[in-house]
């Protein structure tokens, strides 16, 4: 049986979340998370999302503000993993929401704990970091 490389699987997971994010279809996003799935904010106001349902209207509430914003695409970077176990990671990542020009609309660093799902990783939580 082949070993899983998490970085490489990290790397896929948010890669993955790049393409997904140009649908801007709460659905496509929420594919990559996990019920129930909490979102920290910068703040420390937190809100769980029990069902994929909920996730994906949470995503899409987000996205339609985003278009808003005129963000019609984004990109990671700086990407640090840690393994949780052998099912999990900690993974933190910069976000920058990106013009139709490609110039930054917005930028946050975020934190993830993804879990193993079969070869791939999803999201259980995240916190966004303040800016």
């Amino acid at each position: 049986m082949p070993s899983f490389d998490l970085q490489r699987a990290a790397e896929t997971f948010f890669a993955n979340f790049d393409q997904a994010f140009t649908s801007f279809d709460g659905a496509i996003i929420a594919a990559r998370y996990v019920a129930p799935y909490l979102a920290v904010r910068a703040n420390g106001t937190s809100e769980c999302f029990p069902t994929a349902n909920a996730i994906a209207m949470y995503f899409q509430k987000i996205l339609d503000e985003y278009h808003r914003k005129e963000c019609r695409s984004c990109k990671h970077r700086d990407l640090n993993v840690v393994a949780v176990g052998n099912t999990g990671a900690f993974a933190t990542v910069t976000w920058d929401l990106l013009r139709e020009d490609k110039s930054v609309v917005s930028c946050w660093r975020e934190s993830y704990i993804l879990v193993r799902c079969g070869d791939n990783l999803k999201a259980c939580a995240s916190m966004d970091h303040a800016q």
